[in-house]
């Protein structure tokens, strides 16, 4: 037997022998022996090194300053209002904005589209170079993209870029300026911080020069109630600032800026004085013994006065009210309700009372109780009542539920003739309205045509 072979014979025993030895090693050697190995692998490789345990995980949790915690409140508010002046002054200002724009126009590439002068690529990184570090956010390939439409040259448009610089500008002012009445410091407005900051800005609105200072509070009051009953439709209490910029409420609030707004916008502006007095004088007119507040035989005048009585019934049920009266700030969310039926904030508060038993969809039965109220209200008026059947029939064909005997919330919406449904089972002028919808249709075509022939 040659020399390597008797080696590689006491090799193998050895190995045989290492394995009859941990055969017969007990269970409890044998996870003393793991845990050794596994200690050994572990602080090796390095995952029991003090720079990596937990104590250096940072910090994500801070504790929000008790209301005896004086100093530390005080510490925050002046913390915070200075985080906030920094990121103002990181903002372009006029004076930049116009520098801005002498540079793009000095670089725009021809030919023009029209008037429309564009700008390449290449054009758009000279600009980037000179115009300052506040603007490098702005000169990204990712915003040249986003702004490349069908130019055959590969151009975006001057101005459409400059109004999307200025677009971002505004909404961060917006964003610095609504944030400074954030208390909490937590991203969201409480309804009074809201408030606040609409009484502020009622002087730098010149559509509301008009008002009497007397009214300021109801005119604040109509202004809050529209951003809180779409905004916050779980009744927190609170939306966020984020939900505020992203709606389009705050620029019909910020539209009221312009001078020389027209007769139409305003009347179409929640927010602007004709609205508000008209929204207010209406309580007010609805307000017979002039207790400032409004009884259910009161309100069944609004609008029409055709609301049925069962429906009145469920908004005093469900509605917060004042010994059995509802109050001016109740009263706003039931116009922004009826008058908004399209919207799903309006459709759930509709729908909320239309669900007599709280089950969360509406059956044949709850739509039989509704539709009731209006075959009366036409026996009243000497019309002959419409068969339920075929008015339910029209409902579930209309709306499409997925489950063909309950129509739920999300079916509404996704119908989009939630509107319609609901002017059905609450308001004999709604229900009148759809049953003659042709003959309305018809009449407004002969209007047309009778206006172009003269």
């Amino acid at each position: 037997m040659s020399r390597d072979k008797a080696i590689e014979w006491k090799e193998i025993l050895k190995r045989r022998l290492a394995t009859s030895k941990k055969d017969e090693m007990t269970e409890q050697e044998k996870k003393d022996e793991e845990m050794t190995l596994f200690t050994k692998h572990y602080t090796e490789w390095g995952w029991g090194r003090r720079d990596r345990s937990y104590r250096n995980i940072p910090r994500f949790y801070y504790r929000l300053p008790a209301e005896d915690e004086v100093l530390l409140q005080k510490l925050r508010e002046e913390s915070r209002a200075v985080f906030l002046q920094r990121k103002s002054r990181e903002l372009l200002d006029n004076e930049e904005l116009q520098n801005l724009w002498f540079l793009l126009d000095k670089h725009q590439t021809p030919p023009s589209i029209g008037e429309e002068a564009m700008i390449n690529y290449n054009g758009f990184l000279k600009v980037a170079e000179k115009a300052g570090a506040k603007c490098k956010q702005f000169f990204t390939a990712r915003v040249y993209a986003k702004l490349l439409h069908s130019d055959p040259y590969g151009r975006i448009s001057i101005m459409q870029f400059f109004n999307y610089v200025m677009r971002k500008v505004w909404l961060h002012q917006t964003r610095i300026g609504l944030s400074l009445y954030d208390v909490a410091g937590q991203g969201y407005l409480r309804e009074s911080d809201l408030e606040n900051y609409i009484l502020e800005l009622i002087p730098t609105l010149p559509q509301l020069d008009g008002l009497e200072k007397s009214f300021y509070s109801f005119y604040v009051c109509t202004a809050v109630r529209k951003f809180f009953f779409f905004l916050d439709p779980l009744r927190t209490g609170k939306i966020k600032i984020q939900d505020i910029l992203a709606c389009s409420f705050l620029d019909d609030l910020l539209e009221l800026r312009d001078e020389e707004l027209s007769k139409e916008s305003q009347e179409s502006n929640w927010f602007s004085a004709p609205s508000a007095l008209r929204v207010y004088g209406q309580y007010l007119n609805l307000d017979k013994d002039h207790n400032g507040m409004l009884s259910k035989e009161e309100l069944s005048r609004y609008g029409t006065g055709t609301l049925t009585n069962v429906f009145l019934d469920r908004v005093y049920q469900e509605c917060l009210t004042y010994d059995g009266e509802m109050d001016y700030k109740t009263y706003l969310d039931f116009v922004l309700a009826l008058e908004n039926r399209k919207e799903p904030a309006a459709l759930q508060y509709i729908f909320k009372l239309l669900d007599i038993e709280n089950k969360g969809y509406l059956n044949v039965f709850a739509l039989n109780y509704f539709f009731r109220a209006i075959q009366e209200q036409m026996k009243l008026h000497g019309q002959e009542p419409v068969s339920f059947q075929d008015v339910k029939d029209e409902i579930f064909d209309m709306v499409k539920p997925k489950d063909p005997y309950k129509i739920t919330l999300q079916d509404l919406v996704n119908s989009g003739q939630g509107d319609t449904v609901s002017s059905i089972l609450i308001d004999l002028n709604g229900f009148w309205t759809y049953e003659n919808r042709e003959v309305l249709v018809a009449n407004d075509n002969d209007s047309s045509a009778d206006l172009d022939e003269t």
